[in-house]
């Protein structure tokens, strides 16, 4: 796969338009979750993110925006732009049970346990190839990530396709293949209410007929089974362990130097996306931090859908 594949550079008139809009934000200012598309001049932005949209729905299921114009804007207004570009995409929707629309990917120094509800997100480890809320009903139909500051070294963000990953399993291992249409549990991150179970139930993969989902997940997995105080059978530790070993292989993964002002937008159900493990510095500039907002047209705006 070359960069070309995948990389979506925002021309001069996109930028022009997205420099009258943040003229037009400073005259009149609102929060930036009632921003509308419709109420700016974005022609040019719209049809680069056609662009976007038609290389998520089809190979290679995910692109990079080059760049949102980060040295002309404060940290705010750099969010309120992207805000206006994913809406060109797709429709926000919460990715809290509380609403919250805005995650922020960063290493706030929380340790990762079972129901504890702290999402790896909120670390520096290595996060394996995932798909975005599989341990809920409706998962986002696509992940957008804005880089606004990178790691002193290490978080590499890496794309894998969900195709690519059944299709070395049939081949490695086909004798796993069928436990894993099969559902496991998922520690749902203390994203529910308190009458109801802290796991979810669900397989890693599902087939519609037309096209292959997954539910990567694999820390949510192990979690929850130890939420349910139940011991995985050695067939369902052994089918883990394929995708693991799956997960590994270099030539299947797309390997991405995120940068700040990028925009990395994937179909998350059609690809495992994951970052290595990252050290930050102490300047802000040296730590790594993107904003990332979940989009689905499909259901309610809510976290349940």
């Amino acid at each position: 796969m070359r960069a070309g594949d995948y990389l979506v550079r925002l021309t001069a008139a996109a930028h022009e338009e997205l420099k009258a809009a943040l003229r037009r934000l400073r005259a009149h200012r609102l929060p930036t979750l009632l921003l509308q598309t419709a109420d700016f001049a974005l022609d040019a932005c719209a049809e680069t993110m056609h662009d976007v949209r038609r290389r998520l729905d089809g190979p290679p299921m995910f692109a990079v925006v080059d760049r949102l114009p980060s040295e002309a804007a404060t940290a705010d207004e750099l969010l309120q732009l992207y805000w206006l570009l994913a809406n060109l995409v797709a429709r926000p929707v919460a990715q809290k049970l509380d609403g919250s629309v805005f995650y922020p990917v960063l290493d706030t120094g929380a340790k990762l346990k079972p129901g504890s509800g702290i999402r790896p997100t909120l670390t520096n480890v290595d996060l394996t190839f995932h798909n975005d809320n599989s341990y809920n009903e409706t998962p986002p139909k696509y992940v957008a990530l804005l880089c606004v500051s990178t790691a002193l070294s290490g978080g590499k963000s890496r794309v894998m396709s969900v195709e690519s990953v059944h299709n070395a399993l049939l081949q490695r291992y086909p004798q796993h293949l069928e436990r894993l249409y099969r559902p496991f549990w998922y520690d749902r991150h203390r994203e529910h209410e308190t009458n109801e179970v802290p796991y979810f139930s669900a397989p890693i993969f599902e087939y519609d007929g037309e096209q292959l989902h997954a539910r990567l997940a694999l820390n949510e997995i192990y979690g929850g089974y130890q939420l349910r105080g139940e011991r995985m059978d050695d067939e369902t530790s052994s089918a883990l362990e394929a995708v693991q070993d799956v997960f590994n292989t270099p030539e299947l993964r797309v390997e991405l130097e995120f940068e700040p002002g990028q925009i990395q937008f994937v179909n998350n159900r059609a690809t495992g996306h994951a970052r290595t493990e990252f050290i930050d510095g102490e300047r802000p500039d040296q730590m790594r931090h993107l904003e990332r907002l979940w989009l689905r047209n499909t259901g309610a705006r809510s976290y349940r859908g």
